[in-house]
């Protein structure tokens, strides 16, 4: 083989590895995207507690409508309100926990709320299984409260981490039974009414069996057999030009 066949084929090489990394990108990006709640200071049995949640977009055709919230234990629904959200939507209790939804959030665009804990329950985390619904139908399940096994498949619940209760914090009174109910913040509200159906039990026990991507593990690996093999390819037509040069 002489130099110049031996160079083109390296270059050759090279793009094909380009191309091979930026695809292993763009397949990982979409399952890389989750739901997050953060408190400030958030501590076992701390009273009127701001939770933040971000729910990232995994869609690029159609928009958030409803994020709907399975409540951990010690949270009960008429604990919570409803503090501030996209434009229009506004906050109803179910029998698990709650929703809050209304007119579609811009297509490509994270739905970002906030609400508001009476008092959070005496533990070390908490999670917040979240159903996202966009507007053609879909629905993310982020319910998992582990890892998903290598190969598998599954999104992570929001978890909340908590700092140990204050000294002489005690339980609070419960809160009145509430009928799930509908709450808005103060910001004025669109026209649109709130989406207020709520995905059954079924939904919650299949969850992780769609609409999950594919597996970041998975991806991984490819890749990585991808780049050996080029690398020895690239190695191998080194050798042969150099050998067929002496």
């Amino acid at each position: 083989m002489s130099r110049f066949t031996a160079s083109h084929t390296a270059r050759r090489l090279s793009a094909i590895t380009v191309l091979a990394l930026a695809a292993a990108v763009a397949l990982a990006g979409p399952a890389s995207a989750h739901v997050e709640v953060e408190a400030k200071d958030a501590g076992a049995l701390a009273e009127n507690v701001t939770l933040d949640f971000n729910a990232e977009t995994e869609s690029d055709k159609a928009g958030i409508t409803k994020l709907e919230v399975i409540l951990p234990e010690g949270i009960a629904p008429a604990d919570v309100t409803y503090k501030e959200g996209p434009a229009g939507w506004k906050l109803e209790a179910t029998d698990r926990g709650y929703t809050v939804g209304g007119p579609q959030v811009a297509v490509g665009k994270d739905a970002a709320y906030a609400v508001t804990v009476r008092q959070l329950p005496d533990a070390k985390s908490l999670a917040f299984k979240t159903l996202q619904t966009y507007s053609d139908g879909r629905i993310d399940r982020w319910i998992e409260l582990e890892e998903p096994a290598e190969g598998g498949h599954g999104s992570l619940a929001p978890m909340l981490e908590l700092k140990p209760a204050a000294p002489g914090a005690k339980p609070a009174s419960p809160s009145p039974a509430a009928e799930p109910s509908t709450a808005e913040p103060s910001s004025p509200a669109a026209s649109e009414p709130t989406n207020k159906q709520s995905a059954s039990p079924t939904e919650v026990a299949t969850a992780g069996k769609e609409d999950d991507g594919p597996s970041p593990v998975l991806i991984t690996a490819l890749v990585v057999v991808v780049l050996t093999l080029i690398g020895g390819g690239l190695w191998w037509f080194r050798r042969r030009g150099a050998a067929n040069t002496a």
